[in-house]
């Protein structure tokens, strides 16, 4: 844990001093290695036999889970719009 914290400090520090210098390619290469660390996650994932036994029932907890913040995100969402057009009449 504390290797993890060390090397995001690290790069923090880095990353400040070079913050004025254009580093071209940067941005692609950072999203290549999120695609390679996705795509270790999904093989640790599946070859974790707990995990995919397990898998209808995280699926459906995921689903309600993820449909009611998209329910709950949109009518907060609308009833903010609401608020904030009502505040300008």
């Amino acid at each position: 844990m504390f290797i993890v914290i060390a090397f995001m400090l690290f790069g923090g520090i880095i990353g400040y001093f070079l913050r004025k210098k254009e580093l071209g390619n940067i941005p692609k290469i950072i999203t290549l290695l999120i695609w390679l660390l996705l795509f270790l996650l999904g093989a640790e994932v599946g070859s974790n036999s707990d995990i995919v036994a397990g898998l209808p029932t995280i699926g459906k907890e995921a689903l309600i889970i993820t449909t009611a913040a998209v329910l709950g995100s949109a009518a907060m969402a609308l009833l903010l719009w609401k608020l904030i057009k009502k505040g300008k009449r």
